[in-house]
């Protein structure tokens, strides 16, 4: 998490970046009331308005101002909230502190850390920390709540075309290929996990001894596949970096579970390209969602129209016929 330094006290007249307003429903929270505290706007979150708030006596926090028009997205602020309780029992996620759900913040505890880059996630070794970091929290309590990129997707689908928000040129020409991908990973699905579903590098952060996941609005039981696919295409990352993502989390090399999670992937840049959509209609973030979405879809266009899809969805289709009944391999621990 990172951000300018705003130097924001709660006695001063002038407060930039609607600070003034933050800090008045900060001291309503019996966590915070009575304090005196600088609040330091957090760049690059796309949902919400964060802040840092640092206390005289050394603690510091941050505080996650829910967007107005969230539920659009498929967000569920309590959920969040249950799920971000969790991710702390299970050692992955910072500490809760409150949660007020009239005001719409959740406050947890500051990690003093670095924020991952893609540029983090090209390398083996920090994908191995991250597979392990994965792997304890999928081995933790069951969050509340299923995520499902393609039902999410179709939520997403009807929201743009009712309110005639912009799709991507031929969009709808891939519908036939993403449900061959959903059709072969239903049918090869397995138990679900507690999963993150939104592990960009910016959702990572390194201490400096270990790593951690911040920010649950997408957590959700979900497929582990999905969740290894996601951090590969939100990272743009070569395939071979996938397959190491894989091995690294079962602890063997698979070709069948590679291909499930490359489709994994595949769905999430296609699903998240009508995120961005509705986020460049609604959003009050100057941030260009649009062209975040198109390069998304420019890569999904590219996986869709090459010559491995028919390979990866043959690959999943065969292996789930060898295997029979029998489970994935359990990830290593």
């Amino acid at each position: 998490m990172t951000g300018q330094a705003l130097h924001v006290h709660t006695d001063m007249r002038y407060v930039p970046d609607a600070a003034d307003a933050a800090s008045a429903v900060l001291e309503r929270l019996p966590s915070l009331a009575g304090t005196q505290r600088r609040l330091e706007l957090l760049t690059g979150g796309l949902t919400n308005r964060n802040y840092r708030v640092s206390l005289a006596s050394g603690e510091q926090f941050v505080a996650r101002f829910a967007g107005a028009k969230s539920s659009l997205l498929a967000i569920d602020r309590d959920a969040e909230y249950r799920n971000s309780v969790s991710a702390a029992q299970a050692g992955v996620g910072p500490e809760v502190v409150e949660y007020a759900p009239k005001q719409g913040v959740l406050l947890v505890k500051w990690i003093n850390g670095r924020t991952f880059g893609d540029a983090d996630l090209d390398n083996a070794a920090q994908l191995q920390r991250v597979a392990q970091l994965c792997r304890e929290l999928h081995a933790g309590p069951r969050f509340v709540g299923a995520f499902d990129m393609f039902d999410i997707q179709r939520r997403y689908l009807r929201i743009v075309r009712e309110s005639g928000f912009r799709l991507p040129d031929g969009y709808l020409s891939f519908e036939p290929a993403l449900r061959r991908i959903e059709d072969v990973l239903r049918a090869s699905a397995t138990d679900t996990v507690p999963c993150h579903n939104d592990l960009l590098a910016a959702n990572i952060l390194d201490d400096g001894t270990r790593l951690w996941f911040i920010d649950y609005e997408y957590a959700g039981n979900n497929d582990p596949c999905f969740e290894l696919g996601n951090i590969w295409s939100e990272a743009a990352l070569d395939p071979d970096r996938l397959e190491h993502l894989v091995a690294s989390y079962f602890g063997t090399p698979s070709p069948a579970i590679t291909a499930r999670a490359r489709l994994f992937g595949l769905a999430a840049k296609y699903g998240w390209t009508l995120w961005a959509s509705i986020q460049a209609a609604v959003s009050e973030v100057d941030f260009d969602f649009w062209q975040w979405g198109i390069e998304k879809y420019a890569r999904a266009c590219k996986e869709f129209r090459g010559p491995e899809l028919n390979q990866l969805i043959s690959t999943v289709a065969e292996s789930l016929r060898d295997r029979g009944a029998e489970q994935w391999p359990t990830p290593s621990r």
